[in-house]
C-alpha cells in the first residue's frame, strides 16, 4: 500500500489512485495533451481527488511511468518465484515488450514532463537493469544460458524492440525477436534449458 502524508492510504483511496494511473496511461498514450479533467472523469473520480493525488500534469505523467516501471521490474521477482529461470526470463521479455509499446505512446508526454521538471532523461532505467540482472543471475546459477551474459549484452540484443511500431503487429514481431534472443542465450549454456 502506498504511503502518503506519513500514513498508509485507505483501500478506496489506493483504488482511486490505481484507476487514475490506468486511465492516464491509456489517455496520455493517445494524446500527450489529454485534458486532466477527462482523465479524472474516465477514472470516475472528482477533481479534488485527482489533484490530491497528482497536483500537476508532470506529476501524473512521471507517476504513470514510475508505476509501469515498478510493475515491470517487480514482475521479475514474481516470475522467478513461480517459473523456472529460463521461462521467467522469456515471460518477462513479453512484459518488457508491452512496457515498450506503452512507453512509445507515452513518450511525448514523458518528454514534456521531464523537460518541465528537469528530471532524469531515463527515469526508472536502473530499476529495469536491476531486474534484467536478477533474471540473468538466476539463469546463470542453473546453467540455463551461456556464461558471462551481462545486462548490457542483453539490452543490446533486444534493442530491436524499440524499433517496433506500437500501432502495427508488434506482438508477433517482438515474440519472434525474443525467441531468437533466447536461442542465442541458450547456445553454449552449461545445461540444456527448456
Amino acid at each position: 500500500m502506498e504511503v502518503r502524508n506519513g500514513g498508509p492510504q485507505r483501500s478506496d483511496a489506493q483504488r482511486n489512485r490505481e484507476r487514475i494511473l490506468e486511465v492516464a496511461l491509456v489517455e496520455l498514450a493517445v494524446d500527450a495533451d489529454a485534458p486532466l479533467s477527462v482523465i479524472a472523469k474516465k477514472a470516475g473520480v472528482g477533481q479534488g481527488t485527482f489533484y490530491r493525488n497528482f497536483p500537476s500534469r508532470e506529476a501524473l505523467v512521471l507517476e504513470v511511468h514510475r508505476h509501469e516501471v515498478r510493475q515491470l521490474t517487480d514482475s521479475a521477482t514474481e516470475l522467478l518465484g513461480v517459473r523456472e529461470p529460463v521461462v521467467a526470463l522469456r515471460e518477462w521479455m513479453d512484459g518488457l515488450a508491452r512496457f515498450a509499446m506503452a512507453k512509445a505512446g507515452l513518450a511525448d508526454a514523458l518528454r514534456q514532463a521531464i523537460g518541465v521538471t528537469g528530471g532524469p532523461e531515463r527515469p526508472g532505467y536502473s530499476l529495469v537493469v536491476d531486474a534484467i540482472e536478477l533474471l540473468l543471475d538466476a539463469n546463470h546459477a542453473v546453467g540455463a544460458i551461456r556464461p558471462g551474459v551481462t545486462a548490457d549484452d542483453f539490452i543490446l540484443a533486444i534493442a530491436g524492440i524499440w524499433q517496433l511500431d506500437p500501432d502495427g503487429e508488434w506482438e508477433s514481431r517482438a515474440g519472434r525477436l525474443f525467441d531468437l534472443v533466447m536461442d542465442g542465450l541458450r547456445a553454449g549454456a552449461e545445461r540444456s534449458a527448456g
